[in-house]
């Protein structure tokens, strides 16, 4: 089925942070690093906003989710499982099909910058032909933008109806504001496309990364 990601985002309670926490690495990620097909995952935290919390579960195998393996933990995640995620807010779950990558960068990131859009069926390939033969390739010009990887969203995910999303690895917050990135978000290209209401109701997140795990099934 190709590769992907499963990308969740929640908000815990201020009082169960780190109980959360130490839920999350302990309990919660090994299992899935343990289901052959999820090959890395992420976790973040949103420094200036919400959802607070987001996790990016890597695979290689989008059948993995199909697997009897990771099906039996979501019908059976345990007690503390069961009571973590029911007392989050703002969660998102969002399964999603690689459309394309620029490559692992040479050096750790220090910012998530998470763009989100719900294209129209009908504008699919419009943008994504701007994304891929634009965008990305000016974004990545820009001292300090690592990575882009792309999305398509699958249908029934729970959430806003995003139907593409874009991970950009960023080694400083400072890329955002670069001349490179300015003058990708001014070409006529994109004009033409942001003169689109569906294009201006997009959103978009900034992540810091706290942890990360491999997988352990090779």
């Amino acid at each position: 089925m190709g590769e992907g990601l499963l990308f969740s985002q929640m908000e815990p309670a201020p009082a169960d942070e780190l109980a959360f926490h130490q839920w999350y690495d302990a309990e919660h990620i090994p299992p899935r690093m343990a289901v052959p097909g999820f090959d890395s995952a992420c976790r973040y935290v949103a420094p200036d906003g919400g959802p607070w919390h987001l996790a990016c579960y890597f695979l290689s195998d989008m059948a993995a989710l199909d697997t009897p393996e990771y099906q039996a933990l979501k019908a059976d995640p345990g007690p503390r499982s069961r009571h973590m995620l029911g007392n989050v807010t703002a969660f998102t779950r969002y399964l999603c099909d690689l459309l394309s990558d620029t490559g692992p960068a040479d050096e750790p990131h220090s910012r998530l910058f998470v763009t989100a859009f719900a294209v129209p069926e009908h504008a699919a390939e419009a943008f994504d032909s701007w994304y891929e033969q634009e965008h990305v390739p000016m974004l990545m010009k820009a001292d300090g933008w690592l990575r882009v990887r792309r999305y398509a969203v699958r249908p029934g995910s729970d959430g806003p109806a995003w139907t593409r999303l874009a991970l950009h690895e960023l080694r400083a917050p400072s890329a955002l504001a670069s001349p490179e990135r300015e003058a990708a978000r001014t070409t006529p290209w994109r004009a033409r496309l942001a003169g689109e209401q569906w294009f201006s109701e997009n959103d978009r997140w900034i992540y810091r990364p706290i942890a990360s795990a491999t997988a352990t099934w090779r």
